[in-house]
């Protein structure tokens, strides 16, 4: 068996190697030439499997571990017999953390109290049901648009798109990438739906960049439409528009989901399709040398502290947002090398804070948003 797999996705050399020849390349570099010959593909968001690509191989599975699947001409493969398969949820907690400490910086940064507030979360799958656990337990109101969904589960937890950007403070994206069709998302946000927001709104992409057309969200910065904008990801990835970049409050080269566990899940989940699909005993395989994080405990003495300074410090802890988007700015040429090389990032649940002092209400919401918690007397 054959297979040319990314060399960039982590925790896979070794793995597959008792039962196929393997070959890891970049994913841009992945072309005909390269899989003439191979079974099959383990891929991320960079190798675009389309006809031009897959026309004349012998490629018989593609696994992406990744969450979106844009990259994969899904019918061609159904009507050529090329099995095909993504990775949904694997880092949907991974992106919770990432919303959760922009919030939080949000909320320090610019004086804006973030309990009471509307948060209106435009795709509720994986990821969007994980934010807006995250949102309720820090006390805000939350709307939820999802088309689809509503669909199927009638529209009673749902709001109409326009409801939702007339009536919400912040506005987060967590859609897929869909060209045409009925949910059809690509340039989603237009200057028509930029012109609906309400006035002085935030808005916050970590979905795909081409969801928001640049002009339009330059325009609604500019002119004060919206009082700012977090972006993670961007239109023309990696060749980003610096000027959008350097109008964003906070902006990061599409590491949302990037924490080493939601990658350690990906892997996983591509690999026990594959097994399942070739009849390899890998079914069951997940990564056994998954780094630890450098502090797991995180002591806070939380006399005199307010409960969103208290929340504040074990997230960011775990996560400062602040090095992603400096590292961005300082060096946008660099940023596929930066997502390539990105730094151990693990989750809340690798952590346990231990409180001094704490009120009930500060150790229920770390709870809710994922960490472990004690609450005793430290010296």
């Amino acid at each position: 068996m054959k297979i040319v797999a990314d060399d960039r996705i982590p925790f896979l050399q070794g793995v597959l190697e008792p039962y196929a020849d393997v070959v890891y390349l970049p994913g841009n570099m992945i072309g005909r030439n390269e899989i003439a010959n191979v079974d099959a593909l383990i891929i991320r968001t960079r190798t675009k499997c389309t006809q031009t690509l897959l026309n004349g191989t012998s490629v018989k599975f593609i696994g992406t571990a990744t969450i979106g699947f844009d990259h994969i001409d899904t019918g061609y493969c159904e009507k050529n017999g090329i099995a095909w398969t993504n990775a949904p949820g694997c880092n949907s907690s991974s992106v919770q953390q990432y919303i959760t400490a922009a919030l939080l910086k949000l909320e320090k940064d610019h004086s804006f109290v973030l309990k009471g507030k509307t948060l209106g979360i435009i795709g509720v799958g994986n990821v969007g049901s994980k934010v807006e656990n995250a949102a309720r337990a820090l006390g805000m109101n939350i709307m939820l648009n999802d088309p689809p969904r509503a669909r199927r589960e009638g529209p009673s937890d749902f709001v109409e798109l326009e409801t939702l950007l007339r009536e919400s403070d912040i506005i987060s994206l967590h859609v897929p990438l869909n060209i045409v069709g009925e949910d059809q998302t690509y340039h989603l946000f237009d200057n028509d739906n930029f012109g609906k927001i309400r006035n002085g709104a935030w808005f916050i992409n970590s979905s795909r960049g081409e969801v928001a057309e640049t002009s339009a969200l330059r325009k609604a910065l500019k002119t004060g439409k919206l009082s700012g904008t977090i972006l993670d990801v961007w239109e023309n990835e990696p060749d980003i528009d610096t000027d959008l970049m350097s109008s964003a409050y906070i902006a990061t080269p599409h590491i949302a989901g990037y924490s080493t566990d939601g990658k350690a899940n990906g892997t996983a989940m591509v690999v026990d399709t594959l097994s399942r699909h070739f009849n390899l005993p890998l079914t069951e395989w997940y990564p056994e040398n998954v780094p630890a994080p450098g502090k797991p405990d995180i002591k806070i003495d939380c006399s005199g502290k307010k409960d969103e300074e208290i929340i504040r410090e074990a997230v960011m802890h775990t996560y400062d947002i602040s090095l992603d988007d400096r590292n961005l700015r300082n060096s946008p040429s660099t940023f596929e090398k930066q997502r390539g090389d990105y730094r151990l990032r693990r989750e809340f649940q690798a952590f346990t804070v231990r409180l001094k002092e704490s009120s009930e209400n500060v150790k229920r919401i770390l709870e809710e948003i994922g960490f472990n918690v004690d609450v005793l007397h430290f010296k």
